[in-house]
């Protein structure tokens, strides 16, 4: 089963994906990730959106890092145009073998300026067994002790 989530997030922004049940016996990945302009044409976009395993406690609204090392990464995108011209580029990287089964966040950092971006998500949605739920809420307390307090 797919699940889609669809929303826009302010220069900083960052917005919560509900996803955990109390047994966490559903699991998810990505199948896709894709950002697009508020104002298409109108404002020059920079833009990096990033949907991780936990939330973050500090967003960077210019010059944001992405670190493919960091294990609570899910995926990130960078949506760049001009407004004088019709050009645009999206460079997309989902690391699609994560698997989770509690709530992710989506960020987004506009590297100049300041201006909202929208994001689409696409959640590909399966059962778990009760040994693959409980590994993964293991794996997602040890990289972050804040979900299980």
């Amino acid at each position: 089963m797919i699940k889609t989530f669809r929303g826009i997030l302010d220069d900083g922004g960052q917005d919560k994906i509900r996803l955990s049940t109390k047994k966490g016996k559903i699991g998810y990945k990505i199948v896709k990730f894709d950002l697009f302009p508020n104002k298409p044409g109108w404002v020059d976009y920079e833009s990096l959106g990033q949907v991780f395993k936990i939330k973050q406690t500090a967003i960077a609204t210019t010059e944001a890092t992405v670190d493919f090392a960091d294990g609570n990464l899910l995926a990130a995108g960078f949506f760049s145009s001009t407004a004088a011209t019709s050009g645009s580029e999206s460079y997309v990287q989902v690391f699609e073998r994560e698997i989770f089964n509690q709530d992710i966040y989506v960020t987004h950092t506009q590297q100049s300026g300041n201006a909202l971006i929208n994001y689409y998500l696409e959640l590909e949605a399966f059962n778990m067994t009760d040994n693959a739920a409980a590994v993964s809420t293991l794996r997602d307390i040890r990289l972050n002790p804040q979900v299980g307090a």
